[in-house]
């Protein structure tokens, strides 16, 4: 037979695939051609020997005194012109010539290994891969299916969905594109790995790439909120008391913060300093416009922002987009009032407050009154109840006025 050791180095090296897994494949074809040349039979095993470079073949056979299967037990002395040791009981293995096969048995030999050779190839691109989420890769466009874009990345494809494309970028084959890998999985057709353009975490790879400070840890992207194609806002923190976290992103006349935009194809970025205080984060996630003040809500993680007048569409944005990236970098709910609409919303609440304290007493006086009669009642009831009869003598004296008394006197 050949000898293998040189065909699976060639196929490790070329394939990328571990070499244990190969002779493993070899094992398991020729087992599988051996038991169905014998139709499951015998008692086989297939063992690569790496000295001979090639599967030896072994059938094992139980020794008996009287022989019952001839193709699973061998008589006793049959079995000692093999080995002179053995004993009734014992377990015989006998090497068989392997290159008997037919050529059908060689076909699906050939068929397992190359169905392994598969599996293993995309095990290994699984592996590769899964520790990857969130790592920038460059590939090339290769073609579109139903809107999706396929993305060469050299060992595998992989796949940009229609939904993780920016509308306003377009790409022809051939093009290179720069994607964040966001999810891979195994699938029955191997492994599948989607990548993003709309992810915010490509904003934040990107400044990785561009800004030394923040790939060494010096300084920290903490949150980021995106409106793929038109606008971004990166928070960023700084560990060195002596680097500006905003200017080590913005960079020398802006070239960090410009070659970023200009991957994004023109996307607006604001980059704002993060902080603990959340009024204070709140304010500077608004910005251009200025803030007057900030209530906040702890229990509702919500946040109310007065801004002068003249601030509030400044603060809004076009269609609402500025509050809501903030919203989305701050991660509470935002509420923006001018102070107009703040100082009117307050005399409102103090008249409703007035308005309830008004009718509460109210309701306390009409509580009251029916009281007092119904004292006045039980007292007439208890004077009646203690009334003479008629027949008895009145006990109590009635006196009348002054002028009576005169009269009674003459």
């Amino acid at each position: 037979m050949v000898n293998l050791n040189h065909i699976i180095d060639q196929v490790v090296k070329d394939k990328g695939i571990d070499r244990g897994i190969l002779v493993e494949a070899l094992e398991s074809a020729v087992l599988s051609a051996a038991n169905k040349k014998y139709r499951n039979t015998r008692d086989l095993e297939a063992h690569y020997s790496d000295e001979l470079g090639e599967v030896e073949l072994f059938e094992f056979v139980t020794v008996v005194e009287e022989v019952l299967d001839s193709y699973k037990e061998i008589d006793l002395g049959e079995a000692r012109e093999v080995d002179p040791d053995v004993e009734v009981g014992d377990s015989l293995g006998m090497k068989m010539d392997a290159s008997n096969f037919s050529r059908i048995a060689a076909q699906t030999a050939k068929q397992v290994i190359i169905q392994k050779v598969r599996e293993a190839e995309r095990e290994g691109v699984f592996n590769e891969f899964k520790d990857r989420i969130g790592e920038l890769v460059n590939g090339i466009v290769r073609r579109y299916e139903r809107g999706d874009l396929i993305i060469d990345l050299g060992r595998t494809e992989a796949l940009l969905p229609h939904r993780e494309q920016v509308p306003r970028e377009n790409y022809r084959q051939g093009d290179r594109a720069r994607v964040y890998i966001s999810e891979v999985k195994m699938s029955t057709k191997g492994p599948q790995i989607i990548v993003s353009r709309t992810h915010p975490g490509l904003v934040a790879a990107l400044f990785q790439t561009e800004v030394p400070e923040v790939a060494e840890g010096i300084v920290e992207i903490r949150s980021v909120a995106r409106e793929p194609g038109s606008r971004a806002k990166i928070a960023v923190v700084s560990y060195d008391p002596d680097v500006d976290p905003v200017g080590a992103c913005v960079g020398m006349r802006g070239s960090r913060v410009q070659n970023v935009v200009s991957e994004l194809r023109g996307e607006k970025i604001d980059i704002v300093p993060w902080s603990q205080d959340i009024a204070r984060f709140a304010v500077a996630a608004l910005a251009p416009a200025d803030v007057s003040r900030v209530y906040v809500d702890e229990e509702e993680s919500a946040l109310e922002v007065i801004v002068p007048d003249d601030q509030l569409s400044l603060a809004i944005g076009k269609k609402g987009q500025n509050v809501r990236l903030a919203a989305k970098l701050v991660g509470w709910k935002v509420d923006i009032k001018s102070e107009t609409r703040a100082a009117e919303a307050e005399l409102e609440e103090a008249a409703k407050e007035l308005a309830a304290a008004n009718a509460d007493a109210g309701e306390e006086e009409e509580i009251e009154a029916p009281s007092e009669i119904d004292v006045d009642a039980e007292a007439a009831e208890q004077t009646d109840t203690e009334a003479p009869d008629e027949g008895e003598p009145v006990a109590a004296e009635v006196v009348g006025s002054s002028e009576n008394a005169g009269e009674e006197e003459e």
